[in-house]
């Protein structure tokens, strides 16, 4: 199995760029711990715990998407267990009923971090060459 590390990530905002942030933060896996609202200022504080590997860029987003109105900080929180088997193949006639053919395919959460790390580090990575041959065309101009 697989750990994870996780930030715990403390964003300020103004009311208006709330949306903003909890779509930054929903697409890069964060999970939303408490909002509460500074007395006096009018700034939302955001508390989230957020994997390290979304974290690579998350302040230039940020201030794209809330138009400068958000700030991030992040410290490291722990360590996190992920639930997924990244080498899961399934073998039973119930696993491949409940999972399907392509259990370890793209949506294992584990073989996609797995993934991303070995093409990051410029090792081979197991991935089809042609994913569906049928749909496959030719680059070649008829001249």
């Amino acid at each position: 199995r697989l750990v994870e590390a996780l930030y715990l990530c403390q964003v300020q905002a103004s009311a208006e760029a709330l949306s903003g942030v909890y779509a930054v933060l929903g697409r890069r896996r964060a999970r939303i711990l408490a909002e509460e609202l500074r007395e006096g200022s009018g700034m939302f504080v955001v508390h989230a715990y957020l994997p390290v590997e979304g974290s690579f860029g998350l302040a230039d987003e940020m201030r794209r998407r809330s138009s400068g109105a958000a700030s991030a900080s992040l410290l490291l929180s722990h360590w996190e267990r992920l639930q997924e088997d990244p080498f899961f193949v399934p073998t039973t006639e119930e696993e491949l009923e409940e999972y399907g053919a392509e259990a370890g395919g793209p949506a294992n959460l584990a073989r996609r971090l797995i993934d991303a790390v070995r093409r990051r580090k410029g090792l081979p990575v197991e991935e089809k060459v042609v994913a569906k041959a049928t749909k496959q065309r030719t680059l070649k101009r008829n001249v």
